[in-house]
């Protein structure tokens, strides 16, 4: 795949951020050029997961670009066509239902609905304790929005977590690359 101009945003699943690390370090080490973008949350709270400014460090270490981290950040993403696709990993059950209902109140959903308006791809990452709860009419009604694509996801534990799913974030560049192509990368669920 030639170079890719990719956006990839992190919302505050914190127990996934790592998985979401790995897979940004894959992109750029297939020689694309990533610009973060962090949710309020994530780029301003400590967790027993990560250490905010760590993390931020981080991701602007792997991909040598300065994190966006506010919607007035955010807003030149549409108007400059700054992305070839733009990755949400992981992506909470709140960032779905307002990305669904069209909710533009943080840095994350507005680099969406700023991308969204170029008609390129949106690639989304679930990790959501109640994606088979509340949350599933968001992802339903998503599935069937244009330029919305699924990394290929599974309940994580349905013994203790009867409602939850996550994102195969080993997919995360093959369903990039698919989305790419207008293609839905499948099995969907798995």
């Amino acid at each position: 795949m030639a170079k890719l101009k990719l956006g990839f945003a992190m919302c505050g699943s914190f127990c996934t951020v790592s998985d979401a690390l790995y897979e940004l370090e894959k992109l750029v080490s297939a020689g694309h050029d990533v610009t973060p973008i962090l949710s309020p949350i994530v780029y301003s709270t400590d967790t027993r997961f990560t250490n905010a400014d760590k993390l931020i460090n981080r991701v602007e270490e792997i991909t040598n670009n300065k994190v966006i981290h506010s919607i007035v950040g955010a807003e030149p993403i549409g108007p400059k066509k700054m992305f070839d696709a733009l990755i949400v990993c992981p992506c909470t059950g709140n960032t779905l239902a307002k990305l669904a209902y069209g909710i533009t109140d943080t840095s994350v959903t507005m680099a969406v609905k700023a991308h969204i308006r170029n008609n390129r791809p949106v690639v989304l990452a679930i990790a959501t304790n109640d994606a088979l709860g509340a949350a599933a009419k968001n992802i339903g009604h998503l599935l069937n929005t244009k330029n919305y694509y699924f990394v290929p996801f599974r309940q994580d534990d349905p013994v203790s977590k009867e409602r939850s799913m996550i994102a195969d974030f080993s997919l995360v560049c093959d369903t990039t690359y698919a989305a790419l192509h207008g293609e839905q990368l499948k099995p969907i669920m798995i």
